[in-house]
Order: structure tokens, then sequence, then C-alpha cells
């Protein structure tokens, strides 16, 4: 049978669920490079493995992205940065103290960020990055640059409504990173472990969530007295 006579007889059925192939590649592909980026690191995963787990041939993934760091770029942008307009638009419409914001911001990127792989993201570049500097700036305009401005974005709220005390906003924003890059690098080390089955994530998010608000709240509500330690 001719080639010719092959091509007049694909359906139109055939031919829509390889444009639906065709168009889903890229997405597989971001998914895969993500699960072993994560699990291997960026130096020790081979592109032929990406498209191996993909479902397609080398040749195919370097169809959609130049190089593995290109790659990389777009697993970055795909499931971090390109949020942040979604993000900052969350800041624009929120209603609520700035208690109340820092609360929903923190929780909120545990549920869309720490708890997923994508949080294994943070661990890979602190681990590499001194090996990949291109990926490292990279990785500094993308989402470190981004998510520092937002944090003061939300600190400066509170300092202008009279809720917050001020700080130097420099390292302020160091204060509510910390509890969330300590829980990406936990989750994807120790968090696999039976060992580390007593830290809870979420009760370990509200514990500090509180602490850092009690330190930074002008006014703090009184406690109402437990039985056991009744008013005087």
């Amino acid at each position: 049978m001719s080639i010719s006579k092959l091509n007049c007889n694909t359906t139109p059925a055939v031919l829509v669920k390889r444009e639906r192939r065709k168009s889903a590649r890229p997405a597989e592909l971001l998914a895969a490079a993500l699960e072993l980026f994560v699990e291997k690191g960026f130096a020790a995963t081979r592109a032929e493995e990406v498209a191996k787990l993909a479902g397609v041939s080398k040749g195919t993934l370097f169809l959609y992205f130049a190089s593995k760091e290109e790659l990389f770029k777009a697993v970055v942008r795909e499931n971090i940065s390109g949020r942040f307009t979604e993000w900052n638009a969350e800041f624009e419409t929120f209603q609520g103290s700035t208690a109340d914001m820092l609360r929903y911001c923190i929780t909120a990127w545990w549920e869309r960020i720490g708890s997923t792989k994508a949080s294994g993201i943070t661990k890979l570049m602190m681990s590499e990055a001194g090996n990949f500097p291109e990926l490292a700036a990279f990785y500094e305009h993308e989402v470190i640059q981004p998510g520092h401005q937002l944090i003061q974005r939300v600190l400066q709220r509170g300092v202008d409504r009279g809720e917050f005390q001020p700080i130097d906003m420099k390292y302020g924003v160091y204060i509510v990173l910390a509890p969330m890059m300590f829980l990406a690098m936990w989750k994807h080390s120790l968090g696999s472990c039976a060992a580390s089955a007593e830290l809870v994530p979420e009760e370990y998010i509200a514990v500090q969530i509180e602490t850092i608000l009690h330190g930074l709240c002008t006014a703090q509500p009184p406690h109402p007295p437990s039985p056991e330690n009744p008013a005087p």
C-alpha cells in the first residue's frame, strides 16, 4: 500500500487525536521534567530520561525546548514564577486585616506550592546554584526578587495601616520566608522519613504564623483566661 493511499485513508478522528497528542506534549514534558529534577537534581537529570518518561523521543523534546537549561526555566515558570501575576492580583483585592492576609499568604503557599513537587525546586536551587550560575541568576530574577517584593508589600501594608510595627523590610522578608523554606527543605528530605511523622505541616505553619504576628502586631488582643488560670 502506498504512502499516499495511507494518508488519504487517515480519518478526521485520527487527525484530531494526533493534534491533541501534539498539543499535550509540552505539558507532559514539563511534568516529567519536574518529576526528575526534583528526584535526581538538575545535573543528574538527562534529557533522554525526561523524554522517555513523557513518552516521546529525545528529538521531540528538543523541538519544544532548545536545551536542558531552557527546559528547567520552563518548569520554573510553569510551576512558580508564572503565578506571580495571579498572586499580586489577590493582594490588590484582599479584604481584611494584614494579619489575616499574612495567614492567607503562607497557608495558600503551602497548599499551592509547598505541599507539591514544585517546592522541590527550592531544595534543588539551594544545593546546585553554585554549579549553575546562569540558572541561579534566572531563579533570582524570576522567583526570589518577585517573591521578596510581594512579601514586602504585605508587610508594608500592615505598617501603613498601623497594624504592624515598622521594621527593616530587607530582613523582615526573611522572617516570613524562613518557615516556608524550612518546610520546602523538610518535605524533600526528612519529611519522607517515618522519623519526621511528628511534624504536621499545617500545625507547624499555624504556630509559626502566630509567633511572627506576635512580634509584628502593634497591639495584641488579651487571651481569654483559661479555667486553670482564672483572671484575678
